[in-house]
């Protein structure tokens, strides 16, 4: 995650990669569960999932470092300044497609998979605080 986003932002793009990661793998989220009164509550994550600072630069590297491995091993989820900024799902389609994958600035980065890979991806990240 962007370190120098506001916390809105933060947040903002935590629950945008945390949606698209719940798309693609719904088994990591929980079955409804009740509580003592029987109110259901529904399913949260199964796994942790923490939040590393980083810097835009660096998301770039780890991102196309994970993307050399199989797509087996890793998934990568990025989340752009350009999704950032879009209003709609259709500018942020339009602005991609113009865009040089080099000319993309990070400001989030969801990584899943095998923990030896998703470590030697960002070991070096301190949590964001």
């Amino acid at each position: 995650m962007d370190g120098s986003l506001p916390v809105g932002l933060v947040a903002n793009t935590a629950a945008v990669l945390a949606m698209s990661l719940g798309r693609l793998h719904p088994e990591l989220i929980g079955a409804d569960l009740p509580d003592q009164d029987g109110q259901i509550h529904p399913g949260i994550t199964t796994i942790v999932l923490p939040v590393l600072k980083s810097q835009p630069e660096q998301m770039a590297n780890i991102a196309r470092r994970a993307r050399e491995l199989p797509s087996s091993e890793v998934l990568v989820i990025d989340f752009t300044s350009l999704a950032q900024q879009a209003k709609t799902y259709g500018d942020y389609q339009s602005a991609l497609s113009a865009t040089q994958a080099t000319a993309l600035r990070y400001v989030g980065l969801c990584l899943f998979g095998q923990a030896a890979h998703i470590k030697s991806l960002t070991g070096s990240l301190p949590l964001l605080r």
